[in-house]
C-alpha cells in the first residue's frame, strides 16, 4: 500500500492543480486515505486530461513524420471551399510525376451532401486542382497542399464555385496585368468562442490604444499564432507580405500580395486554410466575423489594394481617379459582394466610412477608397478599397473591382 501511495503521489504531480482538492498527509492513515481518493482524482483528472493525448499531441505525431518515406510518392491535401465559405480538406497519395505540375494532378471527388453543396441522392462533387503549395504540416518530404475548385459531374461549376467565373474575367483582361494585395484581419478567441484571446472572461480589457503593433505580455495576445502562421505561409509559397497586431486586442492582420489576377483569391484562400490549421495546433478559435465584439471596438476587414499596368505607369493617377468614380456609381453592387455582416463594421467610426456613403481621398482612412500619399505625390501607383469585410469572398470581390474599373 505504501508503494502504491508513493506511485500515486508521483502521478498526482502530473494532474492540473485545479484537480487537486486537498493537501495530503504523510501519516499512514493519511496515505491510506490518499490512496483511496487518488484513484477517483486520477479518473477525474489524469485519465481525462492526459490519456489519449498521443492522438492530438504533435510531439507524438512527429515520430511518424520523421519516418523515412517512399521516394516515388507524396501526400497531397486537397483543399476546397464549402457552402459556408469555410475550407475543408482530405488527403490522398499521388506520384512524384503527378505532383510536378498542377495540370498533372488527378481530379477527385467528395460527398457534397455533407458540405451543403449537393443532394444526398446525387452527392458526388468533382475536385479540380488549380494551385499547388508546399505542405507546412508535413514538411519532411515534398508533400503538397492542393487548392481545388468544385464542379458537377457534367463539368458545370457548382453554385459556390466563385473561382470559375473570376478566372474567365481575369483571362479577358490579362493584358491589364491587375495586381491585388489583400489585408486579411482576423480575431482569436478561446474555445468558448465568446472570449477573445487575452480578454478577462465575462469582462473587457483596457480601451483601445496600446494594442496596435504593440509589444508586451499585457497587450499582445496570440503573437505565437501570428508568427507560426507567417512561417507556415512562407514555407507553403504564399506571397505573404507582412503581419501586425491590430487595434482591438486579440485581433491580428496579415497581408498577401501583390498577386496577379486570379492568384490573389487562390493565395488568400490557402492562407486562410493554413491559419485554421495553425490555430488548431494552438487550440484557439479563429473568426473572420467583421464585428466580433459590439461596441467601441474596431471591426475586422480585408482591404483590397488594386492597380492595373496603366495605373502603375507615369500619369496613372488619372486611371485611379477614373476607377474611383466608376466605383462610386456601383457602390451598392460592391457592398453586396463585400462580405456578410459588414453593416455592423462600416458605421463611419473606427477607421471606416459609413456603408450608406461613398467617398475617396488621399491618406484618409475614413474613406471608402484611400489613395496612398505616395501614389498622389508620384502621380501613379494603386488604390485601397477599404470596404471589404474580413469574411469577403476574394474571387468575387477582386473580379468585381476589375469589372467595374474596366467598364
Amino acid at each position: 500500500p505504501d508503494l502504491r501511495a508513493m506511485h500515486l503521489l508521483f502521478l498526482l504531480a502530473l494532474v492540473p492543480s485545479a484537480v487537486r482538492v486537498a493537501p495530503l498527509s504523510r501519516s499512514p492513515a493519511g496515505r491510506a486515505a490518499m490512496s483511496r481518493s487518488a484513484v477517483s482524482m486520477l479518473d477525474a483528472g489524469l485519465l481525462q486530461s492526459k490519456t489519449g493525448m498521443s492522438s492530438t499531441d504533435n510531439a507524438v505525431l512527429k515520430r511518424y513524420h520523421d519516418l523515412k518515406m517512399p521516394t516515388d510518392t507524396v501526400q497531397a491535401e486537397y483543399v476546397w471551399i464549402d457552402a459556408n465559405m469555410k475550407t475543408r480538406s482530405k488527403c490522398r497519395t499521388v506520384t512524384v510525376k503527378q505532383a510536378s505540375a498542377v495540370e498533372k494532378m488527378p481530379s477527385w471527388t467528395y460527398d457534397g451532401s455533407s458540405t451543403g453543396q449537393a443532394p444526398g441522392d446525387d452527392s458526388e462533387v468533382i475536385l479540380q486542382p488549380k494551385a499547388l503549395f508546399a505542405d507546412p504540416f508535413r514538411p519532411n518530404d515534398d508533400n503538397l497542399l492542393v487548392l481545388c475548385d468544385t464542379y458537377e459531374p457534367s463539368g458545370k461549376p457548382i453554385p459556390t464555385n466563385y473561382r470559375a467565373a473570376a478566372a474567365e474575367l481575369f483571362e479577358k483582361y490579362e493584358d491589364e496585368a491587375p495586381w491585388f494585395g489583400i489585408e486579411q484581419e482576423y480575431t482569436l478567441f478561446n474555445m468558448d468562442k465568446t472570449t477573445p484571446l487575452g480578454w478577462p472572461k465575462g469582462g473587457y480589457p483596457g480601451p483601445q490604444g496600446p494594442y496596435y503593433c504593440g509589444a508586451g505580455a499585457d497587450r499582445m495576445f496570440g503573437r505565437a499564432i501570428s508568427e507560426a502562421h507567417y512561417i507556415a505561409c512562407r514555407y507553403a509559397g504564399i506571397k505573404i507580405a507582412g503581419s501586425n497586431a491590430e487595434v482591438m486586442p486579440g485581433q491580428w492582420e496579415y497581408q498577401v500580395g501583390p498577386c496577379v489576377g486570379i492568384e490573389a483569391g487562390d493565395q488568400l484562400w490557402m492562407s486562410r486554410y493554413i491559419l485554421d490549421r495553425v490555430a488548431e495546433d494552438f487550440n484557439v478559435f479563429v473568426t473572420l466575423e467583421p464585428k466580433p465584439i459590439k461596441g467601441d471596438w474596431n471591426g475586422a476587414g480585408a482591404h483590397i489594394n488594386f492597380s492595373t499596368k496603366r495605373m502603375r505607369e507615369t500619369g496613372g493617377i488619372k486611371d485611379i481617379i477614373a476607377c474611383c468614380d466608376k466605383m462610386a456609381l456601383k457602390h451598392a453592387e460592391h457592398i453586396a459582394v463585400y462580405g456578410e455582416g459588414n453593416a455592423d463594421r462600416l458605421t463611419g467610426l473606427h477607421e471606416t466610412c459609413s456603408i450608406e456613403e461613398f467617398k475617396y481621398g488621399v491618406a484618409d482612412r475614413g474613406c471608402s477608397i484611400r489613395i496612398p500619399r505616395d501614389t498622389d505625390r508620384e502621380g501613379c501607383g494603386y488604390l485601397e478599397d477599404r470596404r471589404p469585410a474580413s469574411n469577403v469572398e476574394p474571387y468575387t470581390a477582386t473580379a468585381k473591382i476589375m469589372e467595374t474599373c474596366m467598364s
